[in-house]
């Protein structure tokens, strides 16, 4: 399981091989001596390293125009002379691409991909956090990142992950990014999760930011036949998670046509309205898609975003 996975928790292997967590966490230790993995705080890694996600050169070429689309609408979310925090992933790093033309604005990062996008925009001022640089995706980590983070005070912070359910929230497979994402969601008012539609409804070991401190969630729309992510959407539209769903105009994403360059607008089921419409539209607030609860996030030069407030009234 954790050659399968990258990390296992003592839970799911007591569960699975049908004994307690007592006798599984005796075996772990037996199998930690003959070096074939190690033990972590309420589970099992690889040897040598917390899992086996994926590097940064294998995650920049995964669902490109789905993190494309999901970055247009995030940045449309920042306003001039704001200051953010930006964590570190392949999804954030397509976004500070698109803050470098947001003028007076400070971003405080502890991703050197971010930094570097980030670095020849001349009115945007970029504040790197300190820490030991994790080479897999560029990120600094461990307690001098968590450090430099205390008594930061920001509108926003934009984060992604490995996996997000309405469950648990947003998770990570790595015990030491879960640890710097939870100190730069401390320095934020507001928390918006970057998450394309194949991380709805997974979760992974190391949990980041709980659902009910997510403010919102920028997302594509899934595909008409994936069920598990629309079920998900709906589960944290239930919870109180505005969300906004970013048209990426692929294949598979509804059957409308658009004009060449415009992105397609999508409505999400408001609670207890759950369902889709003809051409894999969601289904949207009172009197369908384009109810008195949606509205538009418009900025100039920056694609239009439908955003539907999903809070409990």
């Amino acid at each position: 399981m954790v050659r399968a996975n990258g990390a296992v928790s003592l839970r799911e292997l007591a569960r699975v091989v049908q004994t307690s967590e007592v006798t599984v966490r005796r075996d772990v230790r037996a199998l930690e001596a003959e070096g074939l993995l190690d033990r972590r705080h309420g589970g099992a890694v690889l040897p040598g390293g917390f899992t086996r996600e994926s590097g940064f050169p294998q995650k920049s070429h995964l669902a490109t125009a789905e993190k494309t689309a999901i970055a247009d609408a995030a940045a449309s979310l920042v306003e001039e002379g704001e200051a953010i925090v930006v964590g570190a992933g392949t999804t954030t790093q397509e976004l500070a691409r698109r803050l470098a033309r947001v003028p007076g604005l400070t971003v405080v990062t502890n991703s050197l991909l971010v930094a570097q996008a980030l670095a020849h925009a001349n009115r945007v001022e970029v504040v790197m956090t300190g820490g030991t640089l994790r080479g897999s995706n560029y990120a600094l980590v461990g307690s001098g990142a968590e450090q430099s983070l205390q008594g930061l005070r920001v509108s926003r912070a934009f984060l992604s992950g490995s996996g997000l359910t309405a469950e648990r929230g947003l998770s990570t497979s790595n015990m030491l990014s879960a640890s710097v994402d939870r100190a730069l969601v401390q320095a934020a008012a507001e928390v918006v999760v970057l998450a394309d539609h194949t991380k709805l409804g997974t979760d992974t070991m190391f949990q980041t930011v709980p659902t009910d401190v997510i403010t919102r969630l920028v997302t594509d729309e899934p595909p008409v036949h994936d069920e598990r992510a629309a079920t998900e959407l709906q589960a944290l539209a239930d919870q109180g998670v505005q969300i906004a769903v970013a048209g990426t105009g692929a294949p598979g994403h509804g059957s409308e046509q658009h004009p060449p360059g415009a992105r397609p607008r999508r409505e999400l089921p408001l609670p207890g309205q759950r369902g889709r419409l003809p051409g894999g539209q969601f289904r949207g607030g009172p009197g369908g898609p384009g109810g008195p609860l949606a509205n538009d996030v418009l900025a100039p030069d920056r694609p239009a975003v439908r955003v539907a407030d999903m809070r409990r009234r």
